[in-house]
């Protein structure tokens, strides 16, 4: 599936870092979860907050996170998250995410995302949605 990758460089901060200096895992979680809303908002042209009055959704929310640490980042360093999406299923997607470091793959990762409303029933509950085509396509076109 050829899919819009959207990029970022990000400079590696004190706040992200453990007091030995070095990027603290959950951090990189952070960094995919905030990729993955800006490449949706530049593959459909929404900003975050508004997909739900646009699309009638409720939230894309994750099910589902892993990573593999690599390579260190350190404070100060400047990686570049680069984010897309690998599969799109009848009601979730894959986001596949890759941090590069001077060049160097530091941490892969995926989440498993829902594209979901409030549950019509109940709405402490969400339920999943199918993912119309249009999404899918602007994915497919943007990458072109």
């Amino acid at each position: 599936m050829t899919s819009l990758t959207f990029r970022r460089q990000l400079t590696i901060e004190w706040a992200h870092c453990d007091p030995a200096g070095i990027v603290f895992n959950p951090r990189f979680f952070e960094f995919f979860d905030t990729n993955t809303w800006l490449l949706f908002e530049e593959a459909l042209g929404v900003k975050p907050q508004e997909l739900a009055a646009t699309y009638g959704i409720w939230s894309i929310p994750l099910v589902d996170a892993r990573a593999n640490f690599l390579k260190p980042s350190k404070f100060g360093d400047v990686v570049e998250v680069t984010s897309r999406v690998s599969e799109f299923r009848r009601s979730s997607f894959s986001v596949e995410h890759r941090i590069l470091n001077r060049g160097e793959t530091a941490v892969e990762g995926e989440e498993i995302r829902v594209w979901a409303a409030r549950h019509k029933t109940d709405p402490d509950k969400i339920a999943a949605l199918t993912i119309p085509p249009e999404v899918i396509a602007r994915f497919d076109a943007a990458a072109a």
